[in-house]
């Protein structure tokens, strides 16, 4: 990615804090914070985090069912939503 210009020292998060958070709101734009020159830490805003966070579970689901694949335990889409109609029958009737 290397934007630059989203690279900022720990000693200017410490001196402009509310002006790097509205930044990184408004632009929703992830910021590195650097300290001794290393990458340390990462700035997001809360939609960027929450969209990345449901990526991620994508992923991992996807990378389940790749494993599923793989192990030959999947069955024909026709069953698999005759098997989730009788599971919902069932959680409809307990309710």
């Amino acid at each position: 990615m290397g934007r630059t210009r989203d690279v900022k020292p720990i000693t200017y998060l410490k001196n402009r804090t509310a002006d790097l958070i509205r930044h990184v709101s408004e632009e929703r734009r992830t910021v590195t914070i650097t300290q001794n020159g290393a990458a340390r830490v990462i700035m997001m805003d809360v939609a960027t985090y929450d969209q990345w966070r449901s990526a991620m579970a994508l992923l991992k689901v996807l990378a389940l069912a790749e494993v599923d694949i793989e192990a030959r335990r999947t069955v024909p889409q026709g069953e698999a939503l005759r098997r989730a109609e009788t599971v919902l029958k069932h959680t409809r009737r307990d309710a």
